[in-house]
């Protein structure tokens, strides 16, 4: 073989390893990225050489932190929007118990006014009680307890819808009834506290007039003692007494049996001695008549009981004693009919 046919060869054979090469080259050069950085002075020039794995991790890392960024904002806005319903749920729970704790105050406020009010009542019963002179036994007040008591336990039927939680407005609607209720009692009473005002102004006043007809009714003894003569008939028949003679010692008080007004008083020579007649009104007239002396004068107003002479023994006397005349309308009657006490 010659020279030039083993160089042919030789060159033929050497083809096939440049390729080669060239294509690592290539695929070196193709699997990293070269940064060449160039400053004003060009002979600083900077190369930085990252590989595609760096580049792709570089870039898996960045899309990580923003997915984790994303995340965290998401998370952090859930939590402030959650957060802003809690608050806005616990405002509304403050109000309504704002309203709730009003309300209750608004009850509390009547339950003390509607205690005033039963307060009231029972003053104004105590009053009525006093008025009336009526005692009222707690007994026949019905209770609740007494009532249950008196039911038939065969006869106990109840009923209604299914119990219903109790609400501010069924206990406000509650007391309102028995404010209205307590109302209507309280006028109820008032009312019949004022008939028996009336009622006792009236009593009052009868019980005056009749007191004062009494008053100045003869009812009392004119002095102590014993009854030496009476009235009428007298010795045989002979003599018509018109009063009662009451004897006692001289000097025992003579007192005038009503109230009135003095309309004799001193010396009467018809027998009646030292003499006091007093008129009551009415057409009724008292005489009391022999005293001893008298101490009241004509036109004096006398009190029933009062002493108006001392016994004695003057005119047609046989001894001390007073003589005792009831008159009405001018005619003497028995005084043994106005001899109360």
């Amino acid at each position: 073989m010659s020279l030039e046919e083993e160089k042919q060869n030789s060159a033929e054979q050497s083809e096939p390893n440049v390729v080669e090469k060239t294509e690592k080259v290539e695929k070196v050069q193709n699997s990293s990225y070269t940064v060449r950085i160039i400053p004003d002075k060009i002979d600083n020039v900077k190369l930085f050489t990252i590989s595609k794995n760096m580049v792709k991790y570089l870039i898996a890392s960045v899309v990580i932190m923003f997915i984790l960024v994303i995340g965290s904002l998401s998370f952090a806005g859930y939590a402030y929007i959650n957060n802003q319903s809690d608050k806005e749920h616990i405002r509304e729970l403050q109000e309504a118990n704002t309203i709730q704790q009003q309300q209750l105050s608004e009850l509390d406020k009547k339950a003390n006014s509607l205690q005033e009010d039963m307060d009231q009542l029972i003053n104004l019963e105590n009053e009525l009680k006093q008025l009336s002179g009526v005692e009222i036994d707690d007994e026949n007040t019905a209770t609740d307890e007494n009532a249950d008591e008196s039911i038939n336990p065969e006869q106990n039927g109840q009923g209604g819808p299914y119990p219903q939680p109790l609400t501010i407005e069924n206990v406000r609607n509650t007391l309102n009834n028995v404010e209205s209720k307590m109302s209507g009692q309280r006028n109820n009473m008032q009312q019949l506290k004022l008939e028996l005002q009336k009622a006792i102004v009236m009593k009052r006043q009868q019980i005056a007039i009749s007191n004062q007809t009494i008053s100045v009714t003869p009812s009392i003894w004119p002095a102590q003692g014993v009854v030496s003569s009476p009235y009428g008939l007298r010795w045989g028949g002979s003599d018509f007494h018109p009063g009662i003679d009451i004897a006692n010692d001289m000097g025992t008080p003579i007192r005038a049996t009503a109230d009135g007004v003095v309309s004799v008083a001193g010396w009467n020579s018809g027998g009646y001695g030292n003499m006091v007649d007093i008129n009551h009104g009415n057409g009724v007239m008292t005489r009391y008549g022999h005293a001893s002396y008298v101490v009241v004068s004509a036109g004096q107003q006398v009190r029933r009981g009062q002493i108006i002479a001392y016994m004695g023994s003057t005119g047609f006397s046989t001894g001390p004693h007073v003589h005792y005349e009831v008159r009405i309308n001018g005619q003497a009657v028995d005084p043994s009919g106005y001899l109360f006490n």
